[in-house]
């Protein structure tokens, strides 16, 4: 789920579960990635629970150089799930944009190089505020990083995805009937015991979609800790993760940030207190803001967008969570994951009864 590959979490030795021969990704960037001719060292990042993240230090003539590499994990995988090809071709596809992506060097789909499908990019250095209530961040900081978060995400929505070769990229329209039973399948093939909550979800959902029908590249795990920013600066150098990045609703993104970030329901951080931390916005503070750089007057259904985005996590925490059980989860934390997806959907049915 979490690409913040450059600076997300620890680095380490590669996991047992993802070893491969390095001599032979070694040969393949001398002969695809451009101006690599040295000897490969390579590490794990421990964040990233869904596609591994390896850290690629090149020692050769030109000295020391960082990528960074993204492959599917090892196992048996469902069959819409870890598309790196799909990560690779957006970012590749907005690098001429002014939504800020790393470069993109090579995509391998050859699985006899290293087991899997696989991409190298960039190596940034910046911030990555996995916290996101960003402690020791100023009010004045806080308050542009979350600014600039919404800017940059109406930049993604106002891209012409037809114009930079994405038309193919997904169905346009009908974007939450295709999103609610996409998830609910994923669900079901990764189930493992009843939870009521989800059980009303998968019915109230579908029966509740709003008309509103816009179509825009679609991020799908838009969210702080997924973003870097400079190394000193509020300003955005990359939006990282788009393993679920589709053509879709531009509100699905607005609401998922907000979700994960601002009302503490997503990633165990609990209700956010905003005297401690001021500076940051509120749910609705933030979709104000994005709707400024969007040119809207307002989001309808509020409500409904945030039950979908809590539904929608739901569902792949419990993949995670079920890859973890099988023993080919991306990282070691997602046998933490046992009560996401309960506590997500519980938190989306009480948003549904809310009266605002």
């Amino acid at each position: 789920m979490a690409e913040a590959a450059q600076q997300d979490g620890e680095i380490g030795e590669v996991r047992e579960a993802h070893r491969f021969d390095v001599k032979r990704l070694e040969a393949y960037c001398r002969d695809a990635v451009e101006g690599f001719s040295g000897t490969l060292d390579v590490r794990q990042f421990s964040g990233g629970q869904s596609n591994p993240t390896f850290l690629l230090t090149e020692e050769g003539p030109r000295g020391l150089k960082r990528y960074v590499m993204r492959k599917k994990p090892p196992g048996v995988l469902l069959a819409s799930a870890h598309q790196i090809d799909r990560e690779y071709r957006v970012m590749k596809a907005l690098a001429d944009t002014d939504v800020p992506v790393p470069r993109m060097y090579a995509l391998c789909e050859d699985d006899s190089v290293i087991g899997t499908s696989f991409y190298v990019m960039e190596y940034l250095d910046g911030r990555v505020f996995r916290d996101s209530t960003m402690p020791g961040s100023s009010e004045a900081e806080r308050r542009a990083i979350y600014s600039n978060l919404a800017e940059n995400l109406a930049r993604l929505h106002k891209v012409d995805y037809e114009k930079i070769g994405l038309a193919d990229f997904g169905k346009p329209g009908n974007y939450f009937e295709r999103q609610i039973g996409r998830w609910i399948k994923q669900y079901r093939g990764a189930q493992t015991t009843d939870i009521p909550s989800m059980e009303e979800l998968i019915k109230y959902l579908p029966a509740h979609i709003p008309d509103e029908q816009s179509v825009t590249i679609a991020h799908g795990d838009y969210r702080l800790g997924n973003t870097m920013f400079h190394a000193t600066e509020p300003r955005m150098i990359a939006v990282l993760d788009w393993e679920l990045c589709t053509i879709g609703h531009p509100l699905a993104d607005v609401a998922y940030n907000c979700m994960y970030d601002l009302l503490g329901v997503a990633g165990g951080v609990g209700p956010i207190d905003r005297t401690a931390t001021p500076g940051i916005p509120t749910d609705k503070e933030f979709a104000a803001e994005y709707c400024r750089h969007a040119g809207r007057d307002g989001i309808e259904d509020w409500n409904f967008y945030l039950a979908f985005s809590m539904f929608r996590l739901a569902s792949i925490s419990q993949g995670v969570y079920k890859r973890g059980l099988d023993g080919n989860a991306s990282s070691e934390r997602a046998m933490t994951l046992g009560d996401a997806c309960r506590n997500l959907a519980d938190n989306a049915w009480e948003i549904l009864q809310r009266k605002d």
